[in-house]
């Protein structure tokens, strides 16, 4: 729930910027009766599939890319081992991760 309470305004149409998502997804793993009912407390639709019946097909789609992404990251050793105390040095160490990543993956002219 900290990570839902977390998430930013999110810039769109005119008025009170909106601060909560309208549904969440997530795998069979993170199916929970308390967590489902804090997310329809916070009028979060919940799309979360339940342990012993069929999954969503289309869910592997996108962790694929969340997957993929986070194994990208781990090239870096700084950030797969983590030897920061400090959220804010490791948060920068993040951004500049997926500077590098972005950067290699644009394949610029100049270089």
């Amino acid at each position: 729930m900290p990570l839902v309470d977390a998430i930013p305004p999110v810039k769109g149409k005119i008025g009170a910027p909106r601060r909560r998502p309208d549904s969440a997804k997530s795998d069979k793993a993170s199916h929970w009766n308390f967590r489902e009912m804090m997310l329809r407390v916070k009028a979060i639709e919940p799309l979360l599939p339940r342990r012993g019946t069929e999954g969503d097909t289309n869910l592997g789609r996108v962790r694929w890319v969340v997957e993929r992404t986070i194994a990208r990251l781990d090239q870096f050793r700084r950030l797969s081992v983590r030897y920061e105390r400090r959220s804010n040095i490791y948060q920068a160490f993040l951004s500049l991760g997926c500077i590098l990543i972005c950067f290699r993956k644009l394949d610029p002219p100049f270089c």
